[in-house]
């Protein structure tokens, strides 16, 4: 190996992009995959993912989160995205989270759910300009210096995509199983139908999909209207791939300006039919997983 490039790795080996402080040695990656390990406190752990952008997950991830808090679990929800945090606006949170006794983030907390979030250590309007080594570094701080104080458990809703950050939570993390959001449109299915293929090639369970966007009612003449086409489209790919329809989730513009807002679906509209179907998903997903 070129010297230089060798000195360059081993000086990585050390970075901390979040300025941590240290009490003890991180254990150096053996060769081959690195051994999965559960999340320090959390009982149960599943990821909110789509191959695909745009899709409402991160909307889905953070409701699914709040469900899981309004029928009495200790629920947390980590923003996996280091470039496009979503989180804090969806929480309505920000400032730079405190350290414990142990130097573990301590999460920031609202509507009765625990969060962490890149967005919340380096601003609303700065841009996290680094290379791939220093994201995956700060991912795993994320992973594992957080100082959840027990949860029942904790949605990960990662970014879209089926790069580095899956691969690392992936092959890092002990994940009782993937949820995969989409829409019914065809060229969403086709990134979905990825990130089902990601999750199967590495061994962790598909718990099911989640259709958003299903169907638009309008509020003024009460129609119906398929917005994307097909009104089957998930339930279709899950027959094809053998995995779980988990429920659909409409199209309305209350979910959306709530969730600008800071002030999701579940607790804005608590006896809506859409909070409903969060509730509903939360409990096949419990169910799934046996919480």
């Amino acid at each position: 190996m070129n010297p230089r490039l060798f000195s360059t790795l081993r000086c990585l080996q050390h970075e901390n992009p979040l300025g941590l402080p240290r009490t003890g040695s991180i254990p150096r990656m053996q060769r081959g995959l690195p051994e999965r390990r559960n999340i320090k406190d959390v009982k149960k752990v599943i990821a909110v993912s789509s191959a695909k952008g745009g899709v409402g997950k991160s909307t889905i991830a953070v409701n699914l989160a709040l469900a899981f808090a309004k029928r009495g679990l200790r629920s947390g929800i980590l923003d996996t995205d280091i470039f496009g945090p979503s989180i804090p606006t969806l929480l309505n949170l920000s400032g730079e989270p405190r350290l414990s006794s142990n130097n573990q983030l301590i999460p920031l907390s609202n509507y009765g759910v625990k969060s962490m979030s890149m967005g919340y250590l380096v601003g609303d309007e700065a841009p996290v300009v680094w290379r791939g080594l220093m994201v995956m570094k700060a991912l795993q701080q994320l992973l594992h210096e957080v100082d959840w104080g027990g949860l029942d458990i904790l949605v990960l809703d990662l970014p879209p995509g089926t790069g580095d950050t899956q691969l690392t939570i992936t092959q890092q993390i002990i994940l009782d199983g993937a949820i995969i959001i989409s829409t019914p449109q065809d060229i969403a299915l086709k990134d979905a139908v990825k990130g089902i293929n990601m999750f199967k090639k590495t061994n962790i369970p598909i718990l099911g999909m989640v259709q958003n966007m299903s169907l638009f009612i309008c509020p003024h003449c009460h129609n119906s209207t398929h917005i994307f086409g097909s009104h089957s489209g998930v339930e279709k790919a899950c027959r094809e791939h053998g995995i779980n329809f988990l429920g659909n989730i409409p199209l309305h513009a209350s979910i959306c300006d709530y969730a600008d807002r800071g002030k999701p679906t579940v607790v804005s509209e608590p006896d809506s039919e859409r909070t409903k179907s969060f509730i509903t998903i939360s409990q096949r997903v419990g169910d799934l997983i046996g919480l």
